[in-house]
């Protein structure tokens, strides 16, 4: 089932576009990594502050909501472009390793938010202000950075293991 709608987006017009097309796939790929890096570095900023190593001085719930909005942003046009990548040659992507990998870390990242956000994240009025973090919020920011950094390794990894 997975194949053959691999094998439908990869017969589809845009997807016969982007392998035709001198520029598109570059261009794509370009705002896909600006758009990963986004993600990356606001990402960090939320889980290096979970961690107890930077922003040490600002409050969780007001770095969150600062920080959030553009991660979310970025991550919409990460799966956007990415979606455009993964069309052009999609029966190929979804056979590779490295590819696979990628989709399974950010699953994992996904399941590591919702956690955070709907377990630990209700007692942050306790831990808000302080340099403190209780272990929890803490295991989930190094799951979260260590996750993100593996996702773009992985990803990186994509480019020298994909043939056209």
């Amino acid at each position: 089932m997975i194949q053959d709608f691999c094998q439908w987006l990869y017969d589809t017009a845009f997807a016969e576009m982007i392998r035709a097309s001198g520029y598109a796939f570059p261009w794509f790929e370009s705002v896909h990594v600006l758009a990963i890096t986004l993600v990356l570095g606001s990402i960090a900023v939320v889980d290096l502050r979970l961690l107890g190593v930077a922003s040490l001085g600002r409050p969780v719930k007001q770095l969150i909501r600062e920080v959030l909005p553009i991660t979310w942003v970025a991550f919409a046009v990460a799966v956007c472009t990415g979606g455009a990548l993964f069309a052009s040659n999609a029966v190929e992507y979804s056979r590779n390793f490295p590819f696979q990998m990628k989709m399974l870390l950010m699953l994992l990242a996904g399941i590591n938010m919702l956690v955070f956000h709907f377990v630990t994240y209700r007692s942050v009025a306790q831990w808000n202000e302080g340099p403190a973090i209780p272990l929890p919020a803490r295991l989930a920011g190094g799951l979260s950075i260590a996750m993100w950094v593996a996702i773009v390794a992985f990803g990186r990894w994509i480019g020298f293991t994909i043939g056209f």
